[in-house]
């Protein structure tokens, strides 16, 4: 593990508070173009493609021959923040990204099946401008999450269908803060510093229900995981270690827990060309409690501590997918995701809502591509911090593209 996490802890510390665009709190659901398409509505049930092991591992059994499965999405968001009483925005704050994920499942036999996952389930990354008034609690944060997680698949009989796997998850995080108003006339120098990676591990589990060949239910759950960064931390200013000494860098500790998640959906074939599917996801965001860094460098062994306000929050979508004929499936969905937390200048947090399209070519036997696009709608919200009123808007624009192969 690298030793540079002292403001890794605290980037994260303040990452995690960060503004994230797609979904509430810092989840990323971005997981494939077909999910993308119809919402992530039904992802415990879909299995359309090997990308159901974001979702449920025990969906696996659903495949008869082996599938390699690539997406990459783009996320542009368009956040705003406006300082009220200052009179003073900050104008896309949060930059664009780009998400990979991969999947492969090989059937055993007719009751086993195994595959591996690469994707994330966490992210978030804010850039307010160095000169930023409220910069020392704004700044820069990046927080990235990627999880490998193999899985292993069982096949109960006809209907019922179980799997697990564990998940290694490996995060980077930096977090840079400047003085902005505490130094009027150098608002863009630097107040402190954190950054640094960590490897951590998880598990998950799902069920798959099949009532019949046109209808079956999903069950999934993926465990919190606990990453504990060591790493290096540095004081600008000589404000937050015991030395007093500005520029001086320590080592320090953070621990940040990523929530459960659990999932349940639906998948019904209608006829020949009309399917509906639905999902309902539980995130359990009341273990995220505070960000703290410690340091036994530090002034009363804390370099940074924030209380977070977060509850457990839902997601809710819905969604339809049409057999236009033997090379075109189109979908549609729409999901509304539950505000997680009290907005604050790092995470002004709100309900938003998905509206989503997308379609399938399939090119040959072996081979499909999908194409996914929604445009997602935050609630524009107010927030008081550091004795300021804070105005924020908050919409993105995300695209996905993904290829399927069939051996």
């Amino acid at each position: 593990m690298s030793k540079k996490i002292t403001y890794s802890a605290m980037a994260v510390a303040a990452a995690l508070v960060s503004i994230n665009a797609n979904a509430a709190g810092f989840q990323v659901n971005e997981h494939s173009a077909s999910g993308l398409g119809r919402a992530f509505s039904g992802e415990v049930a879909v299995a359309d493609n090997a990308s159901v092991l974001a979702r449920n591992p025990a969906a696996m059994m659903m495949f008869d021959t082996m599938q390699l499965s690539g997406a990459i999405s783009y996320i542009d968001p368009q956040i705003d923040v406006e300082a009220e009483n200052v009179g003073e925005t900050a104008t896309d704050v949060a930059p664009t990204a780009v998400v990979p994920a991969g999947y492969f499942i090989q059937p055993i036999n007719d009751q086993f099946a195994w595959g591996l996952a690469l994707f994330t389930n966490y992210g978030f990354a804010t850039e307010y401008p160095s000169d930023f008034h409220f910069g020392s609690d704004a700044g820069t944060t990046d927080l990235l999450t990627l999880n490998l997680n193999p899985n292993i698949a069982y096949r109960v009989n006809d209907n019922l269908s179980i799997g697990a796997g564990i998940n290694m998850v490996y995060a980077d995080a930096e977090l840079l803060r400047h003085q902005g108003g505490l130094n009027p006339s150098n608002p863009s120098a630097d107040l402190l510093k954190l950054e640094g990676d960590t490897i951590d591990w998880g598990w998950n589990i799902g069920l798959l229900y099949e009532v019949n060949e046109n209808h079956r239910f999903g069950l999934s759950y993926r465990s919190e995981v606990e990453l504990k960064f060591d790493g290096d931390f540095t004081d600008y200013t000589g404000a937050f270690i015991n030395s007093g000494q500005a520029g001086e860098t320590v080592p320090g500790k953070l621990n940040v827990i990523t929530p459960a998640i659990a999932e349940f959906g639906g998948f019904h074939q209608l006829n020949n060309q009309w399917a509906v599917h639905y999902g309902v996801q539980w995130i359990q965001w009341s273990k995220f409690t505070e960000l703290k860094a410690t340091s036994d460098q530090c002034v009363n062994n804390e370099c940074l501590l924030k209380e977070e306000d977060f509850d457990d929050n839902f997601r809710y979508s819905i969604g339809a997918t049409y057999n236009l004929n033997p090379d075109w499936i189109l979908r549609a969905g729409f999901a509304f995701d539950e505000q997680a937390g009290k907005s604050t200048l790092s995470i002004p947090d709100t309900d938003r809502y998905w509206y989503s399209a997308g379609f399938t070519y399939n090119y040959s036997s072996q081979m499909t591509f999908d194409f996914g696009f929604t445009y997602l709608y935050g609630k524009s919200n107010s927030f008081e911090e550091s004795k300021e009123t804070f105005h924020a808007t908050n919409d993105a624009y995300l695209t996905s593209a993904q290829i399927n192969y069939s051996f």
